[in-house]
């Protein structure tokens, strides 16, 4: 008999752990090859971890809640193979010396999190990264933004991992912690943001709350939404221009030819396709739209890949991404819009087809909105909401006069990063979206 090391995989190039929702199996129970053993969360998406033999779970390692870093060992199977499956060298196994943290923490230490949330300065230059493990932790113990920042890290490129800070708040608690260290003089914008954040971090006053209501604690994904809607705010300098866009072609073209299309490809045709492909059109006009920011440099990024924001039926929101969206036609974006939403409902999207998004389109026209003012996915720099295409009154110009007819008429809401998309850029990439949608071809086939 042979035993097979289950390791936590890695699920995509940022992400170096995961939180165990809950174990499948109990010790003792057979496994078949590619049967589902547990459940982790990740700040992306949850997912399942397959067996990679058939045999016996002999020995789990951690339980429900813990965080795991990737490669480490969540459990041991017992299998006939001739020989034992050892681990990728390359992966560290966690540490058995750091006690495990629990990763539900109370309502009050969400507001916490969000304090200390923000990327932090190193070395006077990029961005310090700080898991949401790291996080947690210093706002259960008090740490500032400051202190913080003035830890030593043992991870790569210096972070701080769960081993450095837990052993920093038992040096601290028994009083064998140095004080933390100045921080190196910063920009004074930086000067002003960092007494903000220790203000924040300040155990908020206890309120009151009637009988005649019910607190309800969020889950793990609003706690997600709700920091990074805030950070996005406190990032980008937000701005939205609107335009009112006339799609009769668009509708009088699906109505006549969604029951051929659905007959030909097996696939329904929404609007949101043909949304899609218009934008694409329109970013290869303006490529300044697809960038993100990287301190004071611009990446123009030369893939096209257009993220669409879908509701969960728990109320939540994800946002599954089509890589390379300007190499599909009208009928690939169909299907790929079909299978994103499909199995974005039932949470069996993957790690990567909900990352690396470079523009995102929010349909807000789903629930009877006209318009919306769309938050900015990080590190995105705009992001355009469609509204419902209503029938309206409009002026209609001719050759023998103009004149007043019934029209499908939709408005877009453009929302974009004023520090590096200026009104003029803004506003023309929505207009070129409005006209692409105007003069859609009735004649066009499927």
């Amino acid at each position: 008999m042979a035993q097979v090391e289950l390791l936590m995989p890695k699920m995509g190039e940022s992400i170096m752990e995961a939180t165990i929702l809950k174990w499948l199996k109990k010790e003792g129970d057979t496994i078949a090859l590619d049967e589902a053993v547990l459940e982790i969360a990740t700040d992306k998406v949850d997912s399942e971890v397959p067996s990679p033999v058939a045999g016996t779970l002999v020995s789990i390692h951690f339980k429900e809640g813990d965080v795991v870093p990737v490669g480490g060992v969540l459990a041991k199977i017992e299998t006939e193979a001739g020989a034992a499956v050892s681990p990728s060298p390359a992966v560290a196994a966690p540490a058995p010396a750091a006690a495990p943290v629990a990763a539900a923490m109370p309502a009050e230490t969400a507001v916490l999190t969000n304090a200390i949330t923000q990327p932090v300065a190193a070395g006077g230059s990029g961005a310090r990264f700080y898991s949401p493990l790291v996080l947690n932790i210093a706002a259960q113990e008090g740490i500032g933004m400051a202190e913080l920042e003035a830890l030593p890290g043992t991870g790569n490129e210096g972070r701080v991992t769960k081993k450095d800070i837990l052993a920093y708040v038992a040096a601290r608690k028994s009083g064998a912690a140095a004080p933390a260290a100045q921080p190196a003089p910063a920009p004074a914008v930086a000067a002003v943001a960092a007494p903000a954040a220790a203000a924040v971090v300040t155990s908020p006053a206890a309120s009151s709350v009637s009988g005649n209501a019910e607190i309800i604690e969020m889950d793990r994904m609003r706690k997600m939404i709700a920091e990074n809607m805030v950070a996005s705010k406190r990032i980008s300098a937000h701005v939205t221009s609107f335009v009112e866009a006339d799609l009769t072609n668009v509708v009088e073209w699906r109505d006549k030819v969604k029951k051929e299309f659905e007959k030909r490809y097996n696939e329904k045709l929404t609007f949101t396709p043909i949304f899609i492909e218009c934008i694409v059109r329109a970013i290869k006009d303006f490529p300044m739209i697809n960038i993100s920011v990287d301190g004071n440099n611009l990446i123009v990024k030369k893939d096209i890949n257009v993220g669409m924001a879908a509701a969960l039926p728990s109320g939540n929101l994800i946002v599954p991404v089509i890589h390379n969206a300007d190499q599909y036609n009208l009928a690939g974006l169909a299907k790929r819009v079909n299978d994103l939403a499909d199995r974005a409902r039932k949470n069996k999207l993957k790690p990567d087809e909900i990352q690396g998004g470079t523009y995102t389109i929010s349909n807000v026209g789903t629930f009877g909105n006209v318009m919306g003012t769309p938050i900015i996915p990080q590190p995105q720099v705009a992001i355009l909401a469609v509204g419902a295409i209503r029938k309206k009154p409009a002026v209609i110009e001719t050759e023998q006069g103009d004149f007043i007819g019934i029209r499908q008429m939709m408005f877009l809401s453009h929302s974009y990063d004023h520090r590096v998309v200026d009104g003029a850029l803004g506003g023309m990439f929505v207009r070129r979206v409005a006209d692409y949608l105007e003069q859609w071809d009735l004649s066009r086939g499927v």
